[in-house]
């Protein structure tokens, strides 16, 4: 297999494979709502989880108009457009990521091409308001970590629903320098362990040979180290911890550890009853009957 069908694995690196520099302490910086939980996104990405695209959609544009110099608001916007479109394509679950073919190569036909649109203009809003804070103080840490997502969910995009490899690494590597940066200030930004958890994992489960001519250009992986790092982010991150469950009990099913993926997916149908995607993996998992999709 040619190394570049190993592209769309690599572009779920959202964030970089880069150290965390775990020794450094954070940066004294004023609140703001990428390293400070704000309730009203914590309920607007709950919304998210929950499926309620639309409501998460409008709880991000709410806070977004009454802070409109914060990039993170068009960033949870994006966000929002990017988990339907990977939810309506089926791409979160284990039968997508246990699938060789579609875990390598990406979604079966295309994407909506409406969503993408919206997608792609939140994700270019998000860039224009953090380069302004660029302005006056180049390492600051919200426009540091508004790029680095911007970047890796764009990555994401192009490898696992339109499956343009090329871009989709260019990304990555964009997101990889601004993660650099931002890490450098807050090793504590524990959403970020989650990138850096499923580049490891994935890189990790991959032929030795595609390792090897991956090591030469600076990317190894590791599965256990990258399941460690998932975890982290499942048990301590601010936005994304339900997304970390997800992904690290997904791999923990590849790795035949069905206790750990059971107590994940039970953990996530518990907090979010409503959501059929998680009650589904949980049946799965459980190896009960697959309950009926909640239609919208």
């Amino acid at each position: 297999m040619h190394i570049r069908s190993c592209l769309p694995l690599l572009a779920l690196s959202i964030f970089p494979a880069a150290t965390l520099a775990q020794q450094a302490s954070p940066t004294p910086e004023a609140q703001s709502p990428a390293f400070h939980t704000v309730p009203e996104l914590t309920a607007g990405f709950n919304l998210l989880y929950e499926q309620k695209f639309t409501e998460a959609r409008a709880a991000f544009e709410n806070w977004e108009s009454r802070n409109p110099q914060e990039p993170f608001g068009e960033v949870a916007i994006a966000a929002t457009y990017l988990y339907e479109e990977m939810y309506r394509q089926g791409a979160l679950t284990s039968d997508f990521f246990l699938n060789e073919k579609k875990f390598l190569h990406g979604i079966d036909g295309k994407p909506d091409r409406q969503r993408m649109a919206h997608f792609r203009e939140a994700l270019a809003r998000a860039r224009e308001l953090a380069r302004e804070k660029q302005k006056t103080n180049p390492k600051d840490p919200e426009a540091l970590f508004a790029l680095t997502l911007a970047a890796g969910m764009e990555s994401d995009a192009d490898s696992i629903l339109e499956k343009k490899q090329l871009d989709a690494l260019k990304r990555m590597k964009e997101a990889n320098e601004y993660a650099k940066q931002l890490l450098a200030r807050h090793p504590d930004a524990n959403d970020a362990y989650i990138a850096l958890g499923i580049a490891n994992y994935i890189i990790g489960s991959l032929n030795p040979g595609f390792r090897f001519a991956l090591w030469f250009g600076g990317i190894h992986g590791d599965k256990k180290l990258g399941m460690e790092q998932v975890g982290k982010a499942a048990e301590n991150g601010r936005y994304l911890r339900p997304f970390g469950k997800i992904m690290l009990a997904l791999a923990a099913r590849r790795e035949k550890q069905n206790a750990l993926a059971q107590k994940l997916l039970r953990e996530l149908t518990e907090e979010f009853p409503s959501n059929d995607l998680f009650a589904s993996e949980y049946a799965k998992a459980m190896g009960r009957p697959i309950p009926a999709v909640i239609e919208r």
